[in-house]
């Protein structure tokens, strides 16, 4: 496989796949009683692991002040998502197959911030790119409606 193929593979496949069953088992959780800070406090140590795990098998450690910044930041803003996630779950009923496709128009954000900040725009074919984002909202309006 070329580099391109692996990817989309690693970056694309397997994660779009391994995040559907994420929310399955936080919809288990959430229904089995877990409230919002303990199901990220497990998340976090879980992830602690499989990050030494990462960590071990790519033997890189490399890290910046800049990069850690970053990946802080990342980490406080998917982690307060996860949790609004989990109280719509476990507080007002919210259906994992309704939430699944709303949440995950972060597709837009991520394109829209990427086409600006990152300059991709230069690399995309901005037709392909709008029928997509059509389709992303129209599968959300639709989900979110069943």
């Amino acid at each position: 496989m070329d580099n391109k193929t692996l990817a989309i593979v690693l970056g694309g496949v397997l994660p779009a796949l391994m995040l559907g069953v994420a929310g399955i088992f936080q919809k288990f959780s959430t229904n089995n009683g877990i409230g919002a800070g303990p199901f990220l406090v497990g998340v976090g140590l879980t992830t602690v692991v499989v990050g030494a795990v990462f960590t071990v098998v790519e033997k890189q450690i490399a890290l910046t002040g800049q990069s850690a910044g970053f990946t802080l930041l990342y980490g406080l803003v998917w982690a307060t998502a996860t949790g609004f996630i989990a109280i719509s779950l476990s507080r007002y009923g919210g259906q994992i197959s309704q939430l699944v496709p709303l949440y995950n128009m972060n597709t837009l954000v991520a394109v829209l911030l990427g086409l600006v900040i990152f300059a991709e725009w230069r690399t995309v074919d901005p037709r392909k790119l709008v029928m997509a984002a059509i389709l992303i909202v129209a599968g959300g309006v639709l989900a979110s409606r069943a």
